[in-house]
């Protein structure tokens, strides 16, 4: 999770849906760059955290800040239109956009009981 958001904050968010412990070590925040979104600096920081080249990332955004920041860090970039209208996530930079979460799976190639 790469978040213009505070670690706290995303702590908060990730323990009420439940999805804290799968996150656990994988939260990067802009307090840990130099420049927030749209900069590519967080998920150029998330991806090398994690030992992964950013040309093998998936980036799923719902915002255009965050649909460009990918895009620079050269990272696909699936839009997430949940409250940015899809037109703006498209002229962001967004390869592909998705109305809900589900549909994820379907563009990755991954069976939707196994993600």
């Amino acid at each position: 999770m790469a978040s213009n958001g505070e670690h706290a904050l995303m702590g908060v968010k990730l323990g009420v849906t439940g999805l804290l412990p799968r996150f656990e070590g994988r939260r990067f925040s802009s307090a840990d760059v130099a420049r927030p979104k749209p900069a590519p600096d967080l998920f150029l920081h998330a991806a090398a955290r994690m030992g992964v080249d950013p040309s093998y990332c998936v980036v799923i955004e719902d915002s255009a800040l965050g649909v460009q920041g990918a895009c620079a860090a050269g990272m696909r970039t699936i839009g997430y239109a949940d409250l940015t209208p899809e037109a703006r996530l498209r002229e962001a930079g967004a390869t592909d956009v998705v109305h809900r979460i589900a549909d994820i799976a379907s563009l990755l190639g991954v069976a939707e009981n196994a993600a």
